[in-house]
This record gives C-alpha cells, sequence and structure tokens, in this order.
C-alpha cells in the first residue's frame, strides 16, 4: 500500500525506496520424483545452532553502511543530473523494471518462495538442493525472457508512465535510457532469489553487504559523469549518447555486479549450480494458487504507481516531478526502515507464534504495543521533516545540477510527507499482523479501495492545483491512503484476534500529538530566530538543521517525560539504568 517509487536493490540497502509487501504464507510442496542430491550445506539445524546475534550484528551493521551508501548514491546522481527533465526522466526510466519485476517475482517471493525454500530446506534428505535448483533456473528462463520482452516494448511502456505535454525529446530520452535499465529486471530478480536460497541456509552477510557494491559503482558511475560532463541543468535533447550510455549503463552495471558479487557465498554454503529443467517437482500449481493475492495486492499497486508517474510527469518544465518526490520519498522510508521496520521485525516473530498457538490476545497486545511506540518514535521525526522541511533540502541536496528552486520545490513536498510518516508506519504494522495469521488475502482486498482512495484524492488535487504542487499533492494522497488503510486494517482484525487495545492507542496518540505540537511551535521559533530565511546558505541551512533538530527532540522528550509517555519514559528509564551501571 505504499504507493511509492519502486526500489531497485540500491537506495536503502535492503533495495528499499519503499518496504515490500511481504507475507507469511507456508506451504506444503510436492514431494521430489527423483532421488536426493548429494549435499556439503549444513544440516538446518546446524544452521539454526548460529549464532543469532552475530547474524543480527552482521545485518545491522550491513544495513546501515548499505543504507548510508544508497543515499550519498542518491545524492551523487541528484547532483549530476538534477531537479528538471532529465532528472525525473532518469528516475521514470528506473521505474520501468522495477514495474515488470515486481509483478514477476515482487512480493511473491517472501510472501511465498522463501516460506517453500525454509520447509524444502528442512524437508529434503538434500537440504532442499534439488528443488532450489529447479526454481533458479525457471526464474533465470523467465526473467531472461521477460528482459528482453520489456526491452522490445520499450517505448510502450514510456508511454504507459509519461504523457506527451513533456515533449517528444523527453519521451525519446526515457525510452533509451530504458532500453539499458530494463534488462535490471534479470539481474534484480536473480539477486533476489540467490538471497533467499542464502538466508534459508544461515547465510546473511552476502545479501547485506552485495547492494553496497552496486551503490559503489552508481556513486562511481555519477562521479564520471560530472567529471566528463559537468553538473548543470540541460534539456532532454541536449542528452548525448555518450551522456546516456554513461548514466544508464553504469545503472545497469550496478545492478549486474551485485548479483555477481553474491554467487562466491553460494559455494561457500555448499550450494551447487546446476540447470534443472523438471519443473513439475516444483507445485507450480500450489506456487501459483498461493501466490494469487500477492500477485492481486502487486497489481493493484502498479496501477496506483502508474497514475502518480503519469500526474508526476505532466508536471510544467521546472516543476517538482518524479525525481524530487523520489528524494522525499527516501527520506520518508528512511526513518520508516530504521525505527518501524525494526520495530515490526521484533514483533513479527511473536506474532506469528501467537497466532500459531491461537493465542490471539498476545497478538493482540503486541499489535497495541507495536503501534505505540511506533508512533511515539517517529513523531519527533516527523516533526523535524515538517519544520526543517528547508534545511533539510538544502543541506542534503543543494549540489550541482540541483538548484536553488529544486531545493525550495523539495522543502515543500517534505513538509507535506511528514504527514504521511506515522501513518504509513501504523498501516505496514497491521498489514504484518494479517501476514502473521497468516493471511495474504485481506490486505489484497484491503490495498484495493485503499489504491482507489489515493488515486482519486491525487488526481482532484491536480486538477484543483496548479502543477507546481504535483509532487506534494501526491504525498497528500498518500498520507490519506494510509490513514484509511490503517482504519480498515484495525477493523478487520479485531474481529480476528479480538480487542486491540483502541483506548491504550487512542490515548498514547493524543499524547503524542501533544508534545509532538509543542515541539514543533518551539522549533519553529528557534530556526526563524537562527540567521537565514526561505534560501538559507548551506551553513546556515546547517546550522538551522543542527540547533532546530536538537531543540525540537529535546522538547519532546521532556513534553512527553512529563506527559507520561510509557514508550518513551521506558526507554528513558531504560538509558538511565545502564548508566548508572
Amino acid at each position: 500500500m505504499s504507493g511509492g517509487l519502486y526500489r531497485s536493490a540500491n537506495a536503502m540497502g535492503d533495495g528499499g525506496g519503499r518496504p515490500p509487501a511481504d507475507g507469511a504464507t507456508f506451504i506444503s510442496a510436492e514431494p521430489l520424483n527423483q532421488p536426493a542430491m548429494e549435499s556439503t550445506a549444513p544440516p538446518p539445524e546446524q544452521v539454526a545452532e548460529g549464532s543469532a546475534a552475530t547474524n543480527s550484528a552482521v545485518m545491522a551493521i550491513g544495513s546501515l553502511v548499505s543504507r548510508g551508501t544508497g543515499f550519498l548514491r542518491t545524492l551523487a546522481l541528484t547532483a549530476a543530473l538534477g531537479g528538471a527533465l532529465v532528472g525525473d526522466a532518469y528516475t521514470t526510466a528506473q521505474i520501468l523494471p522495477g514495474m515488470v519485476y515486481e509483478f514477476l517475482l515482487g512480493g511473491i517471493l517472501t510472501s511465498v518462495l522463501i516460506p517453500v525454500l525454509v520447509r524444502r530446506r528442512k524437508a529434503d534428505a538434500d537440504g532442499g538442493q534439488a528443488y532450489a535448483q529447479r526454481l533458479l533456473t525457471l526464474a533465470v528462463v523467465t526473467l531472461a525472457a521477460a528482459a528482453l520482452l520489456a526491452v522490445a516494448a520499450a517505448s510502450l511502456l514510456t508511454m504507459l508512465y509519461t504523457s506527451d505535454n513533456r515533449g517528444e525529446a523527453y519521451q525519446e530520452l526515457v525510452t533509451n535510457l530504458s532500453y539499458l535499465m530494463l534488462p535490471m529486471i534479470f539481474f534484480t530478480g536473480l539477486s533476489a532469489l540467490i538471497s533467499a536460497v542464502l538466508n534459508t541456509r544461515g547465510h546473511f552477510a552476502a545479501p547485506m553487504w552485495a547492494p553496497i557494491l552496486n551503490n559503489i559503482v552508481v556513486i562511481a558511475t555519477a562521479g564520471l559523469y560530472i567529471a566528463i560532463f559537468g553538473a548543470e541543468i540541460i534539456r532532454p535533447e541536449q542528452m548525448t549518447t555518450g551522456r546516456i550510455l554513461l548514466i544508464g549503463g553504469g545503472t545497469l552495471l550496478g545492478v549486474a555486479i551485485q548479483a555477481a558479487g553474491l554467487l562466491p557465498a553460494l559455494r561457500k554454503v555448499g550450494f551447487r549450480w546446476r540447470f534443472r529443467f523438471d519443473f513439475r517437482a516444483l507445485g507450480l500449481a500450489e506456487l501459483g494458487r498461493l501466490g494469487a493475492w500477492m500477485f492481486c495486492y502487486v497489481a493493484v499497486s502498479q496501477i496506483g504507481l502508474i497514475v502518480l508517474f503519469n500526474l508526476l510527469n505532466r508536471a510544467g518544465d521546472g516543476d517538482a516531478g518524479a525525481l524530487i518526490y523520489n528524494n522525499v520519498f527516501l527520506l520518508l522510508m528512511m526513518a520508516h526502515g530504521i525505527i518501524a521496520v525494526s520495530i515490526i521485525t521484533a514483533l513479527m516473530p511473536r506474532m506469528s507464534a501467537a497466532a500459531a498457538d491461537g493465542r490471539y490476545a498476545d497478538l493482540a497486545a503486541d499489535l497495541s504495543r507495536g503501534t505505540r511506540t511506533v508512533s511515539a518514535v517517529l513523531a519527533p521525526i516527523a516533526v523535524c521533516y515538517a519544520v526543517l522541511a528547508t534545511p533539510l533540502s538544502v543541506t542534503l541536496f543543494r549540489y550541482g545540477a540541483f538548484s536553488d528552486d529544486n531545493a525550495a520545490d523539495t522543502s515543500l513536498v517534505l513538509l507535506v510527507a511528514a504527514l504521511a510518516l506515522v501513518p504509513f508506519a501504523i498501516s505496514q504494522l497491521f498489514t504484518f499482523a494479517f501476514y502473521a495469521l497468516p493471511d495474504t488475502r485481506t490486505p489484497a482486498l484491503i490495498n484495493i479501495p485503499v489504491v482507489a482512495l489515493r488515486i482519486g484524492v491525487q488526481i482532484i488535487l491536480f486538477a484543483a492545483f496548479a502543477a507546481h504542487f504535483a509532487a506534494a499533492g501526491m504525498m497528500i494522497g498518500n498520507a490519506v491512503s494510509y490513514l484509511a488503510a490503517a482504519i480498515a486494517s484495525a477493523w478487520l482484525l479485531r474481529p480476528r484476534v479480538g480487542r486491540i487495545g483502541l483506548g491504550a492507542i487512542t490515548r498514547t496518540l493524543a499524547r503524542v500529538a501533544v508534545a509532538a505540537l509543542g515541539a514543533a511551535l518551539v522549533g519553529l521559533l528557534v530556526v526563524a530566530l537562527l540567521p537565514g530565511d526561505d534560501t538559507p546558505s548551506r551553513a546556515q541551512a546547517l546550522a538551522q538543521l543542527v540547533i532546530g533538530g536538537a531543540v525540537i527532540g529535546g522538547t519532546y522528550l521532556g513534553l512527553a517525560m512529563a506527559l507520561r509517555i510509557g514508550e518513551i519514559t521506558e526507554v528513558v528509564g531504560m538509558v538511565r539504568r545502564r548508566l548508572g551501571r
């Protein structure tokens, strides 16, 4: 239900411009019809006995470095291409391989394929090696065919996501970049499947660190682009063949190197790549049946994405378009990924175990606790995004071809996006509660009216206001749809798990709102007193960011303690106890 730009395996380390629509559907596959192969992979019991602390540390460090390099990648591309038509064309071209990949594999990977790989890993005499070989063979064939067909249909895909009011040169540039980027479908899918195989064999390091290779390649590509062609705003018709080959080819190379970087890890865990074409043993009918609802979820979301990019690409020359929207959405997802995803990841095994045991009261309690914690922790970040939108935009993005006007446009979109942060996190938590039951059908059905609502709001706002407000209007549509998704999910969860503590949640949200409002008012006052106006210099923006952020954080913490917001007081108490020791 995210409504965001599809993540190519880069910007957020875990691959993220947005979190995937993960599920937790466990299936039984058909028994193998062939004798088991010899395998040097460690048995599942041995993997299970590995150090959870070590795995968590490796993943945490890898995620941090990957997110950091992913953000540097975004900054480098923004500086090289700018926030005008060329930057929008590049961003639009990047969405095309993401769309095809989501249809083919996307959410089905985590909702169906990973669970069955785990099951076959435990049940098969060869540790699931033959099954994984068949799955990889089918994926390689399917992804290669899809990539070739997509390249052949590049111009049609361009028409799907763009409009002709930006000119023929703009559409031609998107198409030319797509010829180079659409093969990413193959390498992105291959990376995802290899990562799944590695994870089911207890190897987590390579999947967490491989995206860093991708980020480094693209950062180097953007740097080389600036070194050769300079960092200046140009028109789409000025994008020469050399410019297109460098920026598009470098993006493709990054994903290819990421996939190649995972291959040595397969051998390390004892997996031997062998092509197997006896696909009957995969149980494709069962896989297809169980993946149907997730496919429905993905398909509906993609329709919303098509509308969103059509509207963004109808904005006038110089207005906030696809690149600025995506940069802001990345900031939104960074906060969500660092805070909310960590909380959801911690709660998901507990909720799944409670659902499996029929302990629905425990599941509801975890869901209530998670909602209150996510809201209390993300609220001050949302305040910082809103109050410090201008200094954030200047400090992070105003480099190279990204102009003062682009930074001003970014600050408006970021201000609006702040309203979407907490509703998005809550809606995602409720979605994962359905997956814990497990249930992928209900989230898919909820997604249909939610996306319809988002599209309706976005179209109305685009028609009612100037094109200059297009990207901000898209964010408002997102916020409204996230709130609707959270309400609908809570309403449909109650008959399944019982009371989820709406009274406690409401009381906490009210206190969080008071603390956030107080922090926002103090932050606005402090920023107004600091040097710099709506167009601060980089030094002034940095000062506003540091001082304003500290004041907002301190004020929120003080008010939260005074209002006795339990989720905050517990963390403060824990820190005090540790410092006391």
